[in-house]
């Protein structure tokens, strides 16, 4: 029987989660995409901290109004106009958008060298994130159709997941490095090279063709997206969960700098480590998702994500220090990634192929609706009502949306129990 061991412990279920993970790579399509990805993640990111180091160059200490304003302005854009363009540009080739939509991105961020007044900066995110509202989409509507395989997708979301939570880490790292080398100007080009490379991978494959719904003009399968979306259970349970999610990382993204440096009189680096510790918590739990998604429904995983971030924010209200807030941050970066990382594969089974772009613009554009809710009373109570209550607000608004969503989303019974037979019988 030892050809047989030898047999198993080759096949892919029988692998470690993270060569299961990175087996998707294999796909030349998919993996110029994912690479593709990767470097518009880290231009965006080299440029957001450029665009908070010119804000502070133009206007002193307000700089945290302006980028307080051009974040709105960033959520606004993408939730006004994220359907819509995605409508219009689903009729075109794929590769065509895709390329336009990165080199448009680089174009606008070829400009910011030559800002002298703050609302040029207003004019130009507007600009900017309008090709995103429709790139980020028209993008994750691309992959199912790649990687048509249920758990190839799977493993592929948990890479995208991995890719974001490793920019947030990265970036900033590139762009003190580049900081070093060049003046504030070369961030912007670097920003710039960043969405060229994205536009070269795209460039450099054949995708899919896209096959929109004849007989729909433009504001009508807008529309149509989002009716699609709020009139499905599982989605709407998907939304309700994401707004938990949101909560989570609000809370973290906006008063860790406030926790950190003026409740506990630390210097900016412990901020930065414990931003990477919410970090690292999500990585860990999105390369773990694959796993968990082939013994339990998604509803499972992302219910229990739901519980960490509505416990961990209940949890902080009693932090007293930085040695307990580090591995509640850790909690919540799990919690955070355990319900995003499978929320693609949802929107993905929802959908017929030809309502697949705009199904995805309504869950982009709903998501940062989300967020741009979670982040408004994250720092609105930071500032008005303490720490303590802050927590505590966004604990409770963690668990409205876990409440909502395990209400409205249909428990599928049948899956449920093949899930656990299939757990037994590995046991």
């Amino acid at each position: 029987m030892a050809w047989l061991d030898h047999v198993n412990a080759n096949r892919p279920d029988s692998q470690p989660a993270g060569a299961q993970m990175l087996s998707v790579l294999s796909n030349p399509t998919f993996r110029a995409c994912y690479l593709a990805q990767v470097a518009s993640l880290v231009g965006a990111g080299v440029a957001t901290v450029a665009l908070g180091l010119m804000a502070f160059e133009l206007v002193g200490s307000a700089a945290g109004a302006v980028l307080g304003t051009a974040l709105a302005l960033k959520t606004l854009t993408t939730v006004g106009f994220s359907s819509f363009i995605t409508a219009t540009l689903e009729r075109f080739p794929r590769r065509r958008v895709l390329v336009g939509l990165e080199l448009m991105r680089g174009a606008v961020m070829l400009t910011f060298p030559f800002v002298t007044e703050i609302w040029q900066i207003y004019l130009l995110i507007v600009l900017l994130h309008t090709a995103s509202a429709g790139l980020v989409p028209s993008l994750r509507a691309t992959i199912p159709d790649i990687l048509p395989d249920e758990r190839d997708y799977t493993r592929a979301l948990a890479l995208t997941q991995l890719s974001y939570d490793m920019e947030t880490v990265a970036s900033p790292l590139l762009a003190l490095l580049l900081l070093s080398l060049v003046p504030l100007d070369g961030l912007f080009i670097a920003a710039v090279a960043g969405f060229l490379v994205s536009a070269a991978l795209i460039a450099s494959v054949s995708l899919p063709a896209q096959n929109p719904a004849a007989g729909f003009g433009v504001r009508a399968r807008a529309v149509k997206g989002l009716r699609l979306y709020l009139g499905t259970p599982m989605l709407r349970g998907l939304l309700a969960l994401t707004f938990c999610a949101a909560t989570a990382s609000a809370m973290v993204l906006v008063n860790t700098v406030v926790l950190v440096q003026s409740e506990f009189g630390l210097e900016p680096q412990a901020t930065v480590l414990a931003l990477t510790v919410f970090g690292v918590g999500s990585m860990m739990a999105a390369g773990l998702t694959p796993s968990l998604l082939d013994r339990f429904p998604e509803r499972v995983v992302m219910v229990a994500g739901a519980c960490l971030c509505a416990g961990g924010l209940t949890a902080g209200a009693a932090v007293d220090g930085y040695a307990t807030m580090l591995p509640l941050w850790f909690v919540l970066g799990s919690g955070y990634a355990l319900i995003l990382t499978p929320g693609g594969k949802l929107v993905a089974r929802a959908a017929v192929s030809s309502d697949r772009s705009v199904l995805f613009a309504a869950q982009f554009a709903l998501g940062h609706a989300c967020w741009f809710v979670a982040y408004l009373t994250a720092g609105m109570a930071g500032a008005t009502a303490g720490i303590v209550f802050t927590f505590l607000i966004l604990a409770a608004m963690a668990v409205g949306g876990l409440l909502l969503g395990a209400r409205i989303w249909p428990v599928d019974r049948t899956a449920l129990a093949a899930a656990v037979g299939a757990d037994r019988r590995e046991r």
